[in-house]
């Protein structure tokens, strides 16, 4: 069985696709493969892992109806046309639940640093501004027993919920499609409309899919509604916030501050505004990017692929 790979995948990934009698092409050049080398590619290949923002669309699949299986290096899997993939019988799957703690890490250390403007204040000792000590300027706020709002009270959205209440006893509030009774009686979360998130919250952060509902989501007029002191943080997708918006939202002083993982486009130009303020900090989509987290996703990886190889149901099949 031949398989095609997208991008790098963690070695034992590799080595377990070897140890399965499984042949590898891999996309080896310091670019994204675009859509047309992406279906050239999987010519005469049984399988796909699909490393980065790879459209799965209905062009693609129709021009490659011959896969077995479409294995995604992620959980998000907004980038796949999910019906015209059923329709041909061709099964996608993702890697949940392993990336949890290393994302929410990623949220918990966005909040902290755009608390205390840490990337803008490193920046300016690299541009040799840092001459002698001063008590006023620059100063952050304080996040200790402050309100967290999470968008999204699934496994990552609890995991820095937990990580809030634990280290600043922040109280929790969320706003979900439906109820997480587990998150209340674990960390007492209440769950509030998504009118009275924006209004509550100190701190809130994105934790939820990008589909055709979260799409544009927080808009100026969302931002308008939060607290003048508050910190957005997204580590979901980029298309769920209007970056222009948010843009005007932090120059105008409707929010305090911003902590992105993700951006809207990906990725971003080194001459976005929000690079260069001082209570923004801005990551390149480093979420589940341990060692730990990027080996167990390529262990689900070859779980899935050599389940669809075989025609079985994949283990964790979106």
């Amino acid at each position: 069985m031949k398989v095609f790979i997208s991008g790098n995948i963690a070695p034992v990934g590799l080595k377990e696709l070897e140890e399965n009698n499984i042949s590898v092409t891999q996309w080896k050049e310091n670019r994204q493969i675009t859509p047309e080398e992406l279906i050239e590619a999987c010519q005469g290949q049984d399988g796909l892992i699909s490393v980065g923002p790879n459209k799965i669309d209905a062009a693609f699949l129709k021009a490659c109806s011959h896969l077995k299986v479409v294995a995604l290096h992620s959980v998000g899997y907004d980038n796949v046309d999910v019906a015209a993939a059923k329709a041909l019988n061709i099964p996608i799957g993702n890697t949940p639940g392993v990336l949890s703690a290393a994302t929410a890490d990623t949220a918990f250390l966005l909040m902290l640093a755009v608390s205390r403007k840490a990337f803008y204040s490193h920046k300016k000792i690299i541009k040799g501004e840092w001459k002698n000590y001063e008590p006023t300027p620059d100063l952050g706020i304080e996040i200790q027993g402050k309100t967290l709002g999470i968008f999204g009270m699934g496994k990552i959205g609890l995991e820095m919920a937990k990580k809030c209440t634990g280290a600043y006893g922040m109280q929790v509030i969320y706003h979900n499609r439906s109820r997480n009774e587990a998150a209340e009686k674990e960390i007492g979360a209440r769950y509030v409309s998504f009118e009275e998130l924006l209004a509550l919250s100190d701190v809130l952060s994105v934790h939820t899919a990008l589909t055709p509902d979260t799409k544009d989501k927080f808009t100026l007029d969302v931002f308008t509604q939060m607290k003048p002191n508050s910190i957005f943080i997204n580590t979901a997708r980029g298309g769920i916030h209007n970056e222009k918006d948010l843009i005007k939202a932090l120059e105008e002083k409707i929010i305090w501050g911003a902590g992105l993982d993700v951006t809207n486009p990906e990725p971003m130009d080194k001459d976005n505004p929000l690079l260069s303020m001082e209570n923004v900090a801005v990551l390149p989509h480093i979420g589940s990017a341990t060692e730990e987290t990027r080996a167990a996703m390529a262990q689900i990886i070859v779980k899935n692929v050599v389940a669809g190889l075989k025609g079985e149901k994949l283990p964790f099949e979106v």
